[in-house]
């Protein structure tokens, strides 16, 4: 039998998606139905756009559903707390300038489950993060994205 993915996650990514999850099944899921409802009311289904689009939005909502709780039932809750502070690695929020002449950015590696990088949230699994983990305040790394490659100094670890 074969494993289930984990997703490493912090406390408040796993709520974020809980909370998600909550919305799905006790708000939307009822608004689509009712489309459905309204939408079949309308007669002959074989040209009924509506009732085509409502369902749609229900095969969407049920997939994220199921997307969801295997997420959170399969969460790895990470503590960046816990861990050294002079190391980048997973939970741990890192500010670095691009060499030579950079503006500072600061970001917080989490699961690629709850990456967000409007939000300065980065998953383990992007270009940045896997050249930053394992690094220390003061490294100079060789970051390569698909722009091209940069060059940054880590300036703190948090």
């Amino acid at each position: 039998m074969a494993t289930e993915k984990q997703y490493p996650m912090t406390v408040a990514g796993k709520q974020k998606l809980a909370d998600e999850l909550d919305f799905l099944k006790t708000v939307k899921r009822k608004e689509v139905v009712e489309r459905i409802k309204v939408a079949r009311s309308f007669g002959d289904l074989s040209e009924n756009s509506e009732y085509d689009s409502a369902k749609e939005d229900q095969a969407f909502v049920e997939g994220r559903i199921v997307t969801l709780e295997s997420m959170i039932r399969n969460a790895v809750i990470i503590e960046g707390n816990g861990q050294d502070n002079d190391i980048v690695s997973l939970g741990k929020t890192v500010s670095f300038i691009e060499v030579p002449d950079g503006e500072e950015e600061t970001y917080t590696i989490v699961g690629s489950a709850e990456a967000d990088p409007i939000e300065g949230l980065i998953s383990n699994d992007s270009p940045i993060a896997k050249s930053l983990i394992g690094r220390s305040v003061g490294d100079q790394v060789k970051v390569l994205t698909p722009g091209g490659e940069m060059d940054v100094k880590i300036t703190s670890i948090n």
